[in-house]
């Protein structure tokens, strides 16, 4: 393809995000727009398989038969939208097999969130209320994504996501309203997830290397800050209202700019976290590898099954 010609589309592909159509995986697109997105939204599947893991072991020990059915549920979930992600991202011309390896080498991360440990019953409760709020805060936006598969794959993993931090909400307000050992419990995982969770928006905007093309692009419709402070803003009268306090002696209220002024992130932390050496990095991994190579045997006979049928259909057509 001449040099003119690529120019010639790129233009009309740029006319399009303006207009705020929808790219689909059969329509041409920039190179970088693909890769773009294929490590974004890889990256969320990642995130969405590995974060089963710090809540799956909880299941066994949840409190009542309600709760474990619940965090059943919510893990099931998860396991879905990573499921969605991954087949969305491979309209992109990248195999699964790939994805997954990329992630088992390091190639490709995932939410540096679900390397923290969940330590008490209370840390459920926090995931569900703080990491979910978050990303629900940061997936809504994404919905109005330029690239149409995972626009759409977001409409509904947003749905699910809003039962998971109801869930995870109740869970802390109903430890809220026990002992004193249970508040205190509820108190203690809030002191713990709270930063964390600020961080899951990733660097500011002006050490962040993808926002701007991101947003250019209208995978993004809001920037890291942006979506960080309405977070704060939202969940800091939560917090009040069921008698727990957000750890950020700096956290007041900003009558001028109508927000929450917030502490300083310790971005030290964050970036050691994203770079493997964060509190549960080794164990995630270890987990998912192992996870993977004994659930290869199931792989395997799916597919058999898949080829058996598909050869039986044949025969039966002609």
């Amino acid at each position: 393809m001449s040099e003119e010609k690529i120019k010639d589309l790129e233009k009309q592909f740029e006319k399009r995000i303006e207009r705020d159509e929808k790219i689909e995986p059969k329509d041409w697109m920039p190179e970088k727009y693909r890769q773009t997105h294929i490590r974004q939204m890889s990256q969320h599947a990642h995130s969405e398989i590995v974060g089963m893991l710090p809540e799956g072991n909880w299941i066994t020990r949840a409190p009542s038969l309600r709760r474990k059915v619940a965090l059943l549920a919510k893990v099931q979930d998860e396991a879905g939208h990573g499921l969605y992600l991954y087949s969305a991202t491979e309209t992109l011309g990248i195999s699964r097999d790939e994805m997954i390896d990329q992630l088992h080498t390091g190639k490709a991360k995932y939410s540096s969130i679900f390397n923290y440990p969940t330590i008490t019953w209370a840390d459920i409760g926090a995931i569900g209320w703080l990491v979910d709020g978050a990303a629900i805060i940061n997936q809504v936006a994404l919905c109005g994504a330029s690239f149409g598969p995972y626009a759409r794959a977001m409409v509904r993993i947003c749905k699910e996501e809003s039962f998971h931090q109801r869930q995870g909400y109740e869970i802390m307000l109903t430890l809220s309203k026990g002992t004193p050992e249970q508040i205190a419990m509820a108190q203690d995982a809030l002191n713990r997830w709270w930063w964390p969770s600020l961080m899951m928006f990733g660097p500011r905007d002006d050490e962040s290397p993808n926002t701007a093309q991101s947003m250019k692009w209208k995978l993004k419709r809001k920037s890291n800050d942006e979506l960080r402070q309405q977070f704060v803003d939202q969940t800091v009268p939560q917090a009040e209202l069921i008698g727990l306090t957000v750890p950020d002696p700096e956290l007041k209220w900003n009558d001028e700019k109508e927000h929450y002024d917030f502490g300083p992130i310790d971005w030290e932390e964050f970036w050691q976290v994203v770079k493997g050496h964060g509190p549960c990095n080794k164990e995630r991994m270890t987990a998912r590898k192992s996870a993977w190579k004994e659930g290869e045997w199931v792989r395997d006979a799916a597919m058999a099954y898949a080829e058996k049928q598909k050869t039986k259909n044949l025969n039966k057509a002609s």
